[in-house]
C-alpha cells in the first residue's frame, strides 16, 4: 500500500471516529473531511484536489442563524425584534461557536497548514468557530434541516439556557427606549446623583426619570454600568404595572 493510500485510510478512520463520537450521521464522508480542512492546509497542497471549509462555513453560518432564530422566535413569542436579535447574537457569536467546537475536540481533527499548526491554530477561536459552522453546513447538506437543527440545539444548549435565564449581554437602555417610544415621544433622563471613591475605583449612583417621574436607580463602577442597571429597574417597574407612559410631573 502506498504512503498516500495509507494516509487516506487513516484519515477516513479518524473521520468515522469523530462522527461516531458525536452522533453525526454520515452519508458522504468527504463533506465532513472538507468541513475539517482549513484554508492553510489547502494552500500548502495545491498539487492535490483539496477543498477548504470556507464555503461550508458560509452555509453553516446561515443554517445556524436560522435554527437559533427559529428557536428564539417560538420560545419567546412576546419579545420584540430588537431583543430577539441581541439574544441570537449572544448565542451564535464566534466565541460561543468555538466553545462548542472545543467541547467535542474539533481541533484535534482539523487539517491545518504547518504555519497554523505551529502557531496554535487548533485552539484558536476563529478557526474553531469557523469549523463548527462548517460542520453544521456539512451535516445540513449530508442529511437535512432537522438533523442539523438537533445537532445545533444540542451543542448550543448552554447558551440557549443562558438566554432563558436572562443571563446574557443585554442593552437595557435600548430596550427601554424601544419600549417607551411605542407611545410617542417620551423624555428619558439619566442623572448622576452621587459618586464616591478615587478616579480609578469610583462608585456611581444613577437615577432615571421618564417624563419627570423617577423610574429607576442603578449603582455601578462606571456611568455606563449604572445607567444600564437603572434602565433595567425601569423596565421591570413598567412591566410590573406602573402608569404607562408615566405622566408628566407638575
Amino acid at each position: 500500500m502506498s504512503t498516500a493510500e495509507n494516509r487516506r485510510k487513516l484519515r477516513l478512520a479518524e473521520l468515522r471516529r469523530f462522527a461516531d463520537d458525536n452522533n453525526i450521521p454520515v452519508q458522504n464522508i468527504q463533506l465532513l473531511n472538507t468541513a475539517l480542512t482549513h484554508t492553510s492546509y489547502a494552500n500548502e497542497h495545491k498539487n492535490e484536489v483539496i477543498h477548504d471549509n470556507e464555503r461550508l462555513e458560509f452555509l453553516g453560518d446561515a443554517v445556524l442563524d436560522l435554527v437559533v432564530g427559529e428557536y428564539l422566535f417560538l420560545r419567546f413569542p412576546n419579545w420584540p425584534e430588537g431583543e430577539l436579535t441581541r439574544a441570537k447574537a449572544s448565542a451564535v457569536c464566534k466565541p460561543a461557536c468555538a466553545e462548542c467546537a472545543a467541547k467535542f475536540r474539533i481541533g484535534d481533527y482539523m487539517r491545518l497548514g504547518k504555519g497554523e499548526e505551529m502557531s496554535g491554530g487548533r485552539t484558536r477561536i476563529s478557526i474553531l468557530g469557523d469549523a463548527f459552522e462548517a460542520v453544521i453546513g456539512a451535516i445540513y447538506l449530508d442529511n437535512d434541516y432537522e438533523v442539523a437543527a438537533r445537532f445545533i440545539l444540542g451543542h448550543m444548549k448552554k447558551f440557549l439556557d443562558r438566554i432563558d435565564r436572562g443571563d446574557y449581554d443585554r442593552d437595557y437602555k435600548s430596550d427601554l427606549q424601544e419600549l417607551v417610544q411605542r407611545h410617542g415621544d417620551v423624555d428619558i433622563r439619566y442623572e448622576v446623583v452621587r459618586d464616591e471613591g478615587p478616579d480609578h475605583d469610583k462608585t456611581i449612583w444613577m437615577e432615571l426619570s421618564i417624563n419627570g417621574k423617577h423610574m429607576g436607580r442603578g449603582v455601578g463602577k462606571s456611568k455606563k454600568e449604572a445607567a444600564q442597571l437603572a434602565a433595567k429597574e425601569a423596565i421591570e417597574r413598567l412591566h410590573g404595572g406602573e402608569t404607562y407612559p408615566p405622566t408628566v410631573k407638575e
